[in-house]
């Protein structure tokens, strides 16, 4: 697993081991940015189920200003911490190791962009969802990035949010949800 592009461009990131986490392949991470690339510059950015962080980092190579990483797994935040000072971006990123509703119900920051990413069978995507719109997080024109099982409908969300494109890669699928204006 490398940093696709950017100040990181060609860093390898560390894995977690087993079956615990499953890291975005190159191939699906490569059309989720080309998808996204516009959007990402200047925005802080938050990556709620880091695992390995990959996402957040790739954001941060790409010019985001600040990502915030949360895990609630201690392995899988050691790994995103050991990713993040490899790239050098220590200075522009902080690792949260809680459950992702602890740290949404606490949080009082705005993102342009959000990453989730959880174990596909826990629910956690759709609960992630329903707090961050009804918490509203997002800045105006922000985008929320959800992965789940190309099969999977994921909800309609309430107003200012819609929901938008979705992007197919074999059984997986981001759909970006934005907060109008």
């Amino acid at each position: 697993m490398r940093v696709i592009t950017g100040l990181a461009k060609g860093r390898h990131l560390e894995e977690l081991p087993g079956l615990d986490t499953r890291p975005t392949t190159s191939r699906v991470k490569e059309g989720l940015f080309s998808a996204i690339q516009f959007d990402i510059e200047g925005r802080r950015v938050l990556d709620l189920f880091a695992g390995t962080g990959q996402l957040g980092i790739e954001a941060l190579s790409r010019g985001a200003v600040f990502c915030d990483f949360v895990d609630s797994a201690p392995a899988a935040l050691k790994v995103v911490q050991r990713n993040i000072k490899n790239c050098g971006f220590e200075d522009r990123s902080a690792c949260h190791g809680k459950d992702f509703a602890a740290f949404l119900s606490r949080c009082r920051e705005k993102y342009g962009l959000i990453f989730l990413d959880p174990p596909y069978a826990s629910g956690n995507l759709e609960r992630a969802l329903e707090l961050i719109t009804a918490i509203d997080i997002v800045v105006e024109n922000g985008i929320i990035v959800c992965e789940s099982p190309a099969d999977r409908l994921l909800p309609e969300p309430p107003a200012p949010y819609e929901k938008g494109r979705e992007y197919r890669y074999g059984r997986i699928k981001f759909t970006l949800y934005r907060r109008r204006a």
